[in-house]
């Protein structure tokens, strides 16, 4: 017998960034702006991150590529790495995620597997979800309240103990 297993997640979806909290607001303001910083000349897929944290502040990145695939980084990590370095004794509440494409018109940067895991960890360390926000190109504004919704099966630190 093949037991089947069914798996949801719950995505909110807003058509006007108005229709977010104020903080939530300047975070997609933040993220779009950071765009502006990538180093994209291979892919011309410019990305640009910005996390919340508990204390309002903002930190931001952008994705920086390397004429060696895979050597870049995508926004998303340099953003979250930069604020693990910084050694800040606050949690993350959210991270924007916005994107812009020479070769696409219509983009929704949602997180790449492998910053899906990192998100994933960052969550673990803080003992916190972290609200994900998805600027796509034609401003509509995806919500996840946890990487864990767009990660289903997730490979967590527990199981190499």
């Amino acid at each position: 017998m093949i037991e089947k297993h069914e798996i949801k997640s719950e995505i909110e979806v807003f058509s006007n960034k108005l229709d977010l909290g104020k903080y939530e607001q300047l975070l997609v303001e933040v993220a779009t702006k950071a765009t502006q910083n990538a180093y994209a000349p291979y892919s011309k897929f410019q990305v640009g991150s910005a996390i919340l944290l508990e204390n309002n502040e903002i930190i931001t990145g952008s994705n920086q590529e390397n004429a060696v695939f895979p050597l870049g980084l995508c926004a998303e990590r340099v953003t979250l790495f930069t604020y693990g370095n910084m050694n800040i004794d606050t949690k993350v509440i959210a991270i924007a995620v916005a994107a812009h494409s020479k070769h696409n018109a219509s983009v929704s940067p949602f997180p790449c597997g492998s910053c899906r895991q990192v998100i994933l960890e960052f969550e673990k360390r803080q003992k916190r979800d972290i609200n994900i926000l998805i600027i796509s190109s034609d401003n509509k504004i995806y919500k996840v309240k946890s990487v864990k919704d767009i990660l289903p099966f997730a490979f967590e630190g527990d199981f190499l103990k």
